[in-house]
């Protein structure tokens, strides 16, 4: 492999720019470090003396692509990570929806899914509901770029820190819905069914039916410019019930933006119920 030192800007600033136009996130120059020990391994996999080379089989088999958005996007979570978040689904938006929606069934969206654990945090929370109002009924729609992380989603098999923090932080919620199974712990079928895994670019409008009640869009914002975020937004909406409930990370706001959501608390907006469809 060329020295690191010794790449050319063009196939820094190509690579860079790819990851823009394969995933949306807007990567600056000063995060080329990042990116290029993303793909060091990659090369390795592929016996390529440069990056420049790597970009030519990028921009040459249609296969690679896949590869390289598994490979530069970043999939941190953990199960209800954000507290008050949760309470406020628990304590509000679950309850308001139940009141105003008999007989229907509530539509979750959780976008950029990741491995799961905010998919199945939402599916154990609704669990919990139905305990207490039989009636209720939920499907959550949860999607991702990347196909890496969706096929541990699907499989629903964890184990290290973030089954451990679920243990420490809800040990009843771990006890009654994962099973231990060889060195890991694996999601009960009843909460697998109720959780539908799909692969999807945010900055397209999502295929579907469904409006969703709720939707989870938490910290992808942040990796987006300002007309990437609008347009991540736009389709959001687009996909939302009207007064449907928007829920984004902690270091995202909207206030800034025009997009067709009311503010109602920090990290916690509502679909204007008159914005255009």
């Amino acid at each position: 492999m060329e020295q690191e030192s010794g790449i050319d800007q063009a196939t820094q600033r190509a690579l860079l720019d790819r990851v823009h136009r394969h995933t949306g996130i807007h990567m600056a120059d000063r995060k080329w470090t990042l990116l290029q020990g993303r793909l060091r391994r990659r090369l390795q996999a592929l016996t390529l003396e440069s990056y420049a080379d790597y970009l030519a089989v990028l921009e040459s088999r249609p296969e690679e692509v896949g590869h390289f958005i598994n490979l530069v996007t970043t999939n941190e979570t953990s199960f209800f990570r954000t507290p008050r978040i949760w309470e406020h689904l628990w304590e509000h938006a679950l309850p308001d929806w139940f009141r105003r929606h008999r007989g229907a069934t509530l539509q979750v969206w959780s976008a950029a899914a990741s491995t799961g654990e905010e998919a199945y945090s939402m599916a154990m929370l609704c669990e919990e509901f139905r305990e207490l109002h039989p009636a209720f009924k939920y499907q959550i729609v949860a999607t991702d770029i990347a196909s890496q992380v969706l096929q541990i989603g699907r499989a629903g098999r964890y184990q290290g820190r973030n089954i451990e923090g679920l243990k420490r932080i809800r040990p009843a919620m771990a006890d009654k819905y994962f099973q231990a199974e060889d060195d890991g712990f694996v999601v009960s079928p009843a909460l697998r069914s109720h959780v539908i895994f799909r692969e999807h670019h945010l900055h397209r409008r999502l295929d579907g039916a469904a409006r969703f009640d709720i939707a989870l869009l938490r910290n992808v914002l942040i990796y987006f410019d300002d007309e990437g975020q609008r347009t991540v937004l736009e389709h959001v909406r687009r996909a939302m019930a009207p007064e449907g409930v928007l829920i984004i990370g902690e270091s995202e706001s909207l206030t800034r933006l025009n997009v067709g959501f009311d503010f109602e608390q920090p990290l916690i907006y509502r679909r204007q119920e008159n914005a255009h469809a």
